[in-house]
């Protein structure tokens, strides 16, 4: 395949220009060095009512160095990938090690620890896709959505991504690694209105692989559904009731506990789950396990932001903390090892014990399902849970009619130990794939 070659090549030729500038960086008096290069270009369109609104091409590339010298640690960055700007950088970091503090849990990765020969993933799909092409696809998808009901009667547009690009990392213990990706994605918004009510929401599809991504048709249709859906929402007075998460905004539940493990937390103890290691965090039913290398996947990676080996793990199993996520750095000021999570997760897969959508509905009998959630009244340090919301009144395990203008709030301790079960109707579009999430009880404020 022509574009694999190029790429490689591409790569190959990157490679040689980070070892150059790791050895520039001995020769100016670093003990050790890191460096990172990525490298992006693409196609965004945008549409709106019909007329193209916005067309942007991306071309461009980064470089950071990290230069570790008498336990003193310099970092620059370049946008500018010529070779004169590149030792500017280099010489700028190595500048900057002089002056900052002596840390003795800063420096590179355990050289034992580093992916020397990562594998393939196959997240390199590239789509040889001309201008007028992807404004045709952004147009097949905003007129599905207007044509779809007469209430559709305004778009804040669709928009069609499609990038390309690289990464290259390289540091003093030898390790010089990098693989390419692609990321495509499709995406719609629509306004509807019925008397003086009016109600915008969207609906879009992601993949590595652009024949993967749902048709334009579905997506617009989608987007004219959820809206539609929303007309016409009431209020409800405040109680305690049953809260199910749909599972596309099920994955923030999960985020606030990614940032309660996460190493910078819990080194700063400003976390909620300090010394939480081993213990029951979630109910016996659930286990989350963590697959960095699934074939395609958007959250796939063979080692991390620091070229630590990710590896297979369980997060949570049968309930219990498993591991916290950590840098190289808040592993060794707790005086742990790294986990491989420099730069993030990698696809965290969530056990599903109940059944589909409208299972889950039934399950929840009376109570709230939530589809948006608004504003970031969350507290780490505390637990402390309380956000807008909107989304349907539930009755009998059948919706009645959309609910606006409510808050949920609760201690994120409780919500995890209350989470009575989690869905079949899996979202596979982000790094935290779960389905519908119902927690057995939440305080909602609304009248």
């Amino acid at each position: 395949m022509k574009e694999v070659d190029s790429i490689n090549t591409q790569i190959e030729h990157v490679k040689g220009r980070v070892e150059n500038a790791l050895t520039l960086a001995k020769q100016l008096g670093a003990d050790n060095a890191e460096v990172a290069l990525s490298r992006q270009q693409g196609l965004s369109v945008n549409t709106r009512m019909g007329e193209v609104e916005n067309v942007e091409f991306t071309n461009d590339g980064a470089l950071g160095i990290t230069v570790y010298k008498d336990g003193r640690k310099g970092s620059a960055s370049t946008a500018d990938l010529s070779e004169e700007a590149l030792q500017n950088a280099i010489k700028a970091a190595v500048d900057i090690a002089k002056y900052t503090s002596v840390d003795d849990c800063s420096g590179l990765a355990d050289k034992d620890r580093l992916a020397m020969a990562p594998a393939d993933l196959d997240l390199y799909h590239p789509k040889a896709l001309t201008t007028e092409a992807a404004i045709d696809i952004a147009k097949q998808c905003e007129d599905a959505a207007l044509a779809s009901d007469a209430r559709i009667t305004n778009s804040d547009g669709a928009t069609l991504a499609s990038f390309e690009g690289f990464k290259v990392y390289g540091n003093s213990h030898g390790q010089l690694v990098g693989y390419p990706s692609t990321r495509h994605s499709l995406s719609c918004v629509s306004i509807a209105s019925d008397g003086d009510d009016m109600q915008r929401d969207y609906a879009y599809t992601v993949n590595r692989d652009f024949s993967l991504l749902d048709a334009p048709e579905m997506v617009g249709q989608q987007a004219a559904s959820e809206v539609i859906s929303r007309l016409h929402a009431q209020k409800i007075s405040t109680q305690k009731v049953p809260v199910m998460f749909r599972a596309d905004i099920a994955n923030t539940i999960f985020g606030h506990f990614i940032a309660a493990i996460s190493g910078g937390n819990l080194y700063r103890k400003s976390s909620f789950l300090l010394d939480a290691l081993g213990q029951p965090i979630f109910p016996e039913h659930l286990t989350i396990s963590e697959r960095p290398q699934l074939a395609k996947a958007l959250a796939s990676s063979s080692f991390d932001a620091e070229g630590v080996a990710t590896i297979d793990r369980d997060i949570i199993n049968k309930g219990q903390l498993e591991t916290y996520l950590l840098t190289s750095y808040s592993a060794r000021k707790l005086g742990l090892q790294t986990t491989g999570h420099a730069g993030g997760i990698h696809n965290w897969l969530v056990t599903a014990n109940g059944g589909d959508f409208d299972a889950m509905l039934n399950q929840l009998g009376t109570g709230l399902l939530v589809t948006e959630l608004m504003g970031q009244g969350v507290n780490v340090v505390t637990g402390d849970y309380s956000r807008g919301a909107a989304g349907f009144w539930v009755e009998n395990g059948k919706i009645a009619y959309p609910v606006s203008e409510i808050t949920i709030a609760g201690k994120l301790q409780d919500m995890f130990k209350g989470i009575v079960s989690i869905g079949t109707d899996t979202d596979m579009r982000g790094s935290i794939r779960t389905g519908s999430l119902l927690i057995e009880e939440m305080q909602v404020a609304g009248n």
